[in-house]
């Protein structure tokens, strides 16, 4: 898959399943992306930061984005009763503003042959509500440090009766879990 919009350098990536080995570092990439609006909200904890990822972390659900053979991110998409969950959607900081992450996050909403919901969770003021509302995002609910986003499926039709794996090439999800 090719990124890059409105003339931005386009570079391919693509998803990989993660491992648990890749805990320690998801944990480390996201307290450098989410530190800055910690900071600013007055949350951020070197420690908390990191632990809350990784008692979280749920590599089955997670992939692993890779631009030129390295690990440029993540994102972890977890179904639940009532909606689909993105989670976990960090890139490494040389790769914003890119289009990067607007190109994951559309393979990853069209790859989804469910019909609930997206969710997200955004902290107030992050740059990556602006992303958000690019891809059909809306505010659901906030209160002072937490925004809670939807966007409405994008599964129609027969897309619902079959599982299937993202096409391209290289790794993509093993399987469609939403």
């Amino acid at each position: 898959m090719h990124c890059g919009l409105n003339g931005h350098v386009t570079a391919e990536f693509s998803l990989r399943p993660s491992l648990p080995t890749d805990a320690a570092w998801i944990a480390e990439l996201r307290a450098v992306v989410m530190r800055p609006d910690l900071e600013r909200l007055g949350r951020f904890d070197p420690v908390r930061v990191r632990r809350r990822f990784l008692d979280s972390f749920c590599p089955e659900l997670t992939q692993v984005i890779e631009v030129d053979g390295r690990s440029a991110g993540s994102i972890t998409v977890r179904p639940e009763p009532d909606a689909v969950w993105i989670e976990h959607f960090y890139l490494e900081p040389a790769f914003h503003g890119q289009g990067l992450g607007g190109s994951v996050l559309r393979e990853v909403m069209a790859a989804c042959v469910d019909q609930r919901p997206f969710r997200l969770n955004v902290l107030q003021g992050s740059a990556a509500r602006r992303l958000y509302e690019r891809h059909g995002f809306a505010v659901e609910s906030e209160d002072p440090v937490d925004i809670i986003m939807a966007a409405k499926s994008q599964a129609t039709g027969n897309r619902l009766l079959r599982k299937r794996p993202y096409e391209g090439s290289k790794g993509r999800l093993r399987s469609n879990r939403c």
